[in-house]
């Protein structure tokens, strides 16, 4: 019963917070004034965009603007049209939104799955071979890959493996067939450049967790009751040092779908992120708001499942919060 009530507690603040934040965003995007002018392009119908728009009340009040806004998603599931984003001029927002969502998904996915044993089992080899020479190769990686972002390893691999050896294509294959052989191999690249920071995090994560309980009270009453080192670890020590690592790698499974801008961008890849920065750069509001909500909702929802997976994977938590 109290599990259930914190459940809808953070819920609830978690909408209130998404409310809060996505309102903000709208003001401050609809402060920005409209070009008129420069709606449309040769061979669009400009004035059937205008027409489009206006019936959308974007000539209206910023406030009458959103309850208009809001009206539309919740009675229509209509989040809008392009206005100033290059060949989806007058396109369904949502519609678009659908069609790239995929490539984001599927990439992070894989990301995930290559870094997540790789980093675990590094983080549990470096704590194994505390203070030697293997700790300290590894721990001295980890930070050199923890500290260098994405893009820099995306800039490496881009020029090593496509360039030079010519192993893969530098730009995702076109097409909606993802689960084939030439699809895969040419998302490779990009997922390589997204697990090299998260193959560092986990493995600092488990050393340190695997560390601190190696040396804690109930490994030496394990000792004594007359199990092996091996025995001890395998039963006891991964089992508790677990359990602050399993919550993050659930939260990254919900963020995949956010993926990572750059990273689209520099290997072509036909995804959310890219569409994102196309908005931006373009100004386009509607395309911006989805956007917006779909990033501010999945960070949320990461943290939110973060929280509520610590009760349930570790009991003393729970008992604790009573």
């Amino acid at each position: 019963m109290y599990m259930f009530k914190y459940i809808c507690k953070r819920i609830g603040l978690m909408l209130m917070t998404f409310a809060i934040i996505y309102v903000m965003c709208f003001v401050l995007i609809k402060l920005v004034p409209i070009d008129w002018d420069a709606i449309g392009a040769i061979g669009e119908d400009t004035t059937k965009i205008k027409t489009q728009m206006i019936a959308r009340g974007y000539d209206k009040p910023i406030l009458e603007q959103l309850v208009l806004y809001l009206k539309r998603i919740f009675t229509e599931g209509d989040f809008g049209i392009g206005v100033n984003m290059p060949g989806l001029k007058g396109k369904p927002v949502w519609d678009e939104f659908a069609r790239r969502l995929p490539p984001t998904v599927l990439i992070n996915i894989y990301s995930s799955l290559f870094a997540v044993p790789i980093g675990i089992m590094l983080g549990i080899f470096a704590a194994l071979k505390k203070n030697k020479w293997q700790d300290h190769f590894i721990s001295t990686i980890v930070m050199v890959f923890i500290s260098v972002p994405s893009f820099v390893y995306a800039s490496l691999v881009l020029y090593i493996l496509c360039f030079k050896l010519n192993l893969f294509p530098k730009d995702m294959d076109a097409g909606t067939d993802y689960f084939t052989w030439s699809m895969f191999k040419s998302m490779i690249p990009a997922v390589l450049s997204l697990s090299f920071g998260s193959i560092a995090g986990y493995a600092r994560g488990t050393r340190a967790e695997l560390t601190e309980v190696l040396t804690s009270e109930f490994m030496l009453l394990a000792r004594t009751k007359g199990l092996t080192k091996p025995q001890a670890t395998v039963r006891h020590a991964l089992r508790n040092s677990m359990v602050p690592i399993f919550p993050s790698i659930i939260g990254e499974f919900i963020s995949v779908m956010s993926g990572s801008l750059v990273i689209e961008k520099i290997f072509s890849i036909p995804g959310v992120g890219g569409l994102y920065l196309s908005a931006i750069e373009s100004k386009d509001y509607d395309f911006f708001m989805m956007l917006t909500a779909f990033y501010i909702l999945i960070g949320l929802a990461a943290g939110l499942v973060i929280d509520l997976s610590y009760g349930f994977i570790d009991p003393r938590i729970r008992m604790g919060a009573k």
